[in-house]
């Protein structure tokens, strides 16, 4: 299993760790030509969602990462990369790769001060950690997603066909075990 990481902000250096240690080979997607090599999934990483969009098309990888998953590549989304995916984001008509039948809330639990650490049940896993760092929440879903965590009564992870998105940072715990659903669920 080969990941592209998309690496222009964020924790991708804690994701190709985790990645690695579940024995996939991980390279990082920084400019137009490194999304040229062969990948089997892709991994949008956390950061400020607006100035990745921004990036994504100014490096002329917005289009791109698009044909790749709607032609049915898998892909993770943490934070950001969750916002990124949205079709739609409350209060904002941006939309970005917009291939998930979501509907985000950017920073809905606030600001940096609103950052935590959690521990839920997510389906398929059990109960994780969870650690939130200005975190959006999933609004609404579509009919085609489904829920797969809750915190605080709000949707902090769901998945679509072979897309997985997490409001939470699972590359910043010690658990491996979302990334491991990715593998073995979302890239099967």
């Amino acid at each position: 299993m080969r990941v592209g990481v998309l690496a222009l902000q964020g924790a991708f250096i804690e994701h190709e760790k985790m990645l690695e240690s579940l024995g996939a080979e991980t390279f990082e997607i920084r400019q137009r030509r490194d999304i040229d090599q062969s990948m089997d999934a892709i991994v949008l990483p956390g950061g400020e969602s607006t100035v990745m969009g921004k990036l994504l098309n100014e490096l002329d990888l917005m289009n791109p990462v698009r044909d790749f998953i709607k032609s049915g590549m898998p892909v993770f989304g943490t934070c950001a990369g969750l916002i990124l995916l949205a079709e739609k984001i409350y209060d904002d008509k941006a939309v970005h790769i917009g291939t998930m039948n979501i509907t985000a809330r950017r920073n809905a639990y606030g600001r940096q001060l609103g950052s935590f650490n959690a521990k839920e049940e997510f389906k398929g896993i059990g109960e994780i950690p969870m650690a939130f760092i200005r975190a959006p929440y999933i609004e609404e879903i579509g009919e085609k997603a489904e829920v797969l965590a809750v915190c605080e009564g709000k949707i902090v992870a769901a998945r679509q066909d072979k897309q997985l998105v997490t409001a939470f940072h699972p590359e910043l715990t010690d658990d491996i075990s979302v990334h491991k659903y990715f593998l073995e669920e979302i890239c099967r």
